[in-house]
């Protein structure tokens, strides 16, 4: 929890996002007829929809002092109090599976996702997450992102490997989480795409929003999208193939890969965003073979991230080394592929 006396943790500033704590909050001079759940969505987004929904139905809000439903349309000058509920943690089944930790202290822990792991459960998805892993291994994890997301901060992909922080109290999930909505956190992500760009440096600047077609996928979408920013720089080129650094500025869901994949240099193995299965044999020109693709997944690697420790006041940069299929991947490129 943020304490009341922290003066990083506003209760009336319009701005203020101290997500898990108690809060009051000031509706502003521009908030006419507002939803309360749209409302408290857009001052907490780092909380799920569902969680401050399912909040106010617990009766953990009020408006002007009177337990309110999240219909309520909010005018300049309510007072809001939330305090929403702990999320059922005892509720996960803690499971014994390996971690690979980079760093730990009192405050986070920064590890290294393997491929394959989604981050927390999820309908169809109880079992084998980042956060069964978790509370198997930590009696210190935050309340983090809503319900069933102990710890956890920000997101990767399933199949996304790389460096993750995750916290162990509020605070610091609160004070880490502000950095990301923010834009103050510098990540840096490595992919082997198809082809290689015409410039070997430059920026992707299109909004996002969900595919209208198929709800699981994200795509561009320059009228209604969200601003989505990433910059990239070839590293290495390859015949049909290169190695890009990536830097994104904004956090939207599928974000390196909607955008790769709108400049036509798709990520190696996206189906799901025009990307292809690599062959030995296919890199080697030599004729096909019945073998296992050189990698399986989504060529994409979380190389490192740097951010404010919450409680030293530091900046800190934690790196994790390129997977063991993307380095092969690579080698074999390197091998029969180079220009």
């Amino acid at each position: 929890m943020c304490p009341a006396s922290d003066p990083q943790c506003p209760t009336s500033d319009e701005n203020s996002e101290c997500a898990n704590a108690a809060e009051q909050l000031h509706v502003g001079q521009s908030i006419k007829e507002r939803r309360l759940d749209k409302y408290l969505h857009g001052r907490f987004s780092n909380l799920s929809r569902s969680f401050i929904q399912n909040a106010i139905k617990q009766g953990a809000v009020k408006v002007n002092g009177k337990i309110a439903k999240q219909s309520q349309k909010l005018n300049p000058g309510d007072i809001i109090d939330f305090a929403p509920p702990e999320p059922p943690i005892k509720d996960i089944l803690p499971e014994d599976i390996p971690l690979n930790i980079i760093y730990e202290d009192e405050e986070l822990i920064v590890l290294n996702k393997q491929p394959g792991m989604i981050v927390h459960p999820a309908r169809g998805n109880t079992h084998g997450t980042l956060v069964n892993a978790l509370v198997f291994y930590s009696d210190e994890l935050s309340t983090g992102l809503g319900e069933f997301r102990p710890g956890i901060v920000h997101r990767l992909d399933k199949n996304t490997t790389g460096v993750m922080v995750v916290t162990k109290n509020d605070t610091a999930q609160w004070k880490i989480a502000k950095q990301f909505e923010n834009r103050q956190v510098n990540k840096t992500y490595l992919a082997i795409v198809h082809g290689t760009p015409e410039l070997t440096a430059d920026s992707i600047n299109v909004p996002l929003g969900i595919n209208l077609k198929f709800r699981e996928k994200y795509a561009v979408r320059p009228e209604t999208g969200k601003e989505a920013v990433t910059f990239y720089e070839v590293l290495e080129s390859f015949r049909g193939f290169s190695l890009l650094k990536l830097t994104p500025k904004t956090g939207r869901t599928h974000q390196i890969r909607v955008h790769l994949s709108y400049i036509n240099h798709p990520i190696v193995a996206d189906d799901m965003y025009g990307g292809k299965l690599v062959y030995q044999w296919q890199l080697a020109d030599a004729e096909p073979a019945v073998t296992e693709p050189t990698i399986n997944r989504v060529a994409l690697h979380a190389f490192s991230l740097e951010f404010m420790h919450p409680a030293k006041n530091q900046m800190m940069k934690f790196e994790a080394p390129l997977p063991q299929d993307m380095q092969n991947l690579l080698n074999e490129l390197r091998k029969y592929r180079t220009i």
